[in-house]
């Protein structure tokens, strides 16, 4: 059964509101006064609320307010109670984000149509996300094996090669290939690693409290971090004489650790997609409250369209591998960002620059 807290301090109307509701076939919970319809909201995670506005001491507005800020109940529909007609005391309630209102007095019609109007919109969301998740899974299982194959392939064939022939080859030789057979497993290893975060962070998406433990992580030596990380980026792609770094220490709303996956994959793009003797540069700045990084090279850059496709929910589509430029890599970035409440944009004109450039919160 549909469970619906209400909170009404009048108690002849919150009796008439229970009764009508068990007569409609919910689960209802009275409460009496603002302070316990939070804690009862907390404790039974109803899956809507009808509160009164003017009470005293916690006001449905502190009612609601309070809520929202626990990622417990911060989802759960919730409708407004008022006696007065005033739009004023209505707008305000709408624009702290209620989902809807009453004035009272209202009809039972007026009242099942308010909470089955909230109760299809929530199944639509739940409903939705769930179908998301279903994509995930199944893009997952489809693409996975698919993707791992071409570099397990390279070790299978060349440790084959060496168990069967290493007598009879030489040392440069036998060295090479174990080169080749380690960077296979190196980029067997970043696949391996890029889809469980990719895979992690849909499913996080959903996850109120988790976002919000996420964003509430902050990074604070971020100069010293992101120029060792660009040095071994440069270094990697032999590419020391390219890198152009001019960095500041400004803290960003972020943990360390999903800052330097953000950045790592940004990097590893730039220098992979522009040619050797070209400048990769590496900078940021603070504007509006706002920590902005650029990541900028001069080299294949990107189409309208492929930059389009990076947004897209579902990546794992073998055609994604087939777009230099826009990998899976970008993509972690891209919802990395996204889910610390930022932004990542790209600017690209092929054949001369493209720049990746990232927007997080500072810390307060």
């Amino acid at each position: 059964m549909t469970k619906i807290l209400v909170i009404e301090d009048e108690q002849p109307l919150r009796e008439d509101i229970l009764e009508t509701l068990e007569c409609l076939y919910f689960d209802a919970i009275g409460a009496e006064n603002g302070a316990v319809g939070v804690q009862l909201a907390q404790l039974h995670k109803p899956d809507l609320i009808l509160c009164d506005i003017m009470m005293p001491e916690l006001d449905g507005y502190g009612v609601f307010s309070t809520l929202r800020q626990n990622p417990g109940t911060a989802t759960i529909p919730f409708i407004f109670l008022s006696a007065k007609a005033d739009k004023s005391d209505l707008r305000q309630g709408m624009n702290l984000g209620a989902d809807d209102y009453l004035t009272k007095p209202f009809t039972i019609a007026e009242l099942r149509d308010a909470i089955s109007t909230q109760i299809q919109k929530r199944e639509k969301l739940d409903s939705h996300s769930q179908k998301k998740l279903d994509q995930l899974r199944s893009n997952i299982t489809r693409s996975l094996p698919h993707e791992l194959r071409t570099p397990l392939q390279g070790i299978l064939s060349l440790s084959e090669i060496l168990i069967n022939q290493y007598e009879m080859m030489e040392s440069d030789i036998i060295k090479e290939m174990l080169g080749t057979i380690n960077d296979s497993a190196q980029r067997l290893s970043r696949l391996i690693q890029n889809f469980l975060v990719y895979a992690e962070i849909e499913i996080m998406a959903f996850d109120v409290e988790r976002i919000q433990e996420l964003q509430n992580s902050q990074s604070h030596s971020v100069k010293q971090l992101l120029t060792n990380l660009a040095i071994q980026k440069a270094q990697q792609a032999q590419r020391e004489a390219d890198l152009q770094v001019e960095l500041q220490d400004i803290p960003a709303q972020i943990s360390e650790i999903y800052l330097h996956k953000i950045v790592d994959e940004i990097i590893d793009n730039a220098f992979k997609f522009s040619p050797v003797g070209t400048p990769v540069y590496i900078e940021n700045t603070s504007i509006d409250s706002k920590f902005i990084l650029s990541v900028i090279n001069q080299g294949q850059g990107m189409t309208e369209e492929q930059i389009a496709s990076v947004g897209a929910y579902m990546q794992f589509e073998r055609k994604l591998y087939e777009q230099q430029g826009s990998g899976l890599g970008l993509i972690i970035a891209k919802r990395l960002v996204e889910v610390h409440g930022g932004e990542l944009s790209i600017e690209s004109t092929p054949g001369e620059e493209t720049r990746v450039q990232i927007s997080l919160p500072i810390p307060v």
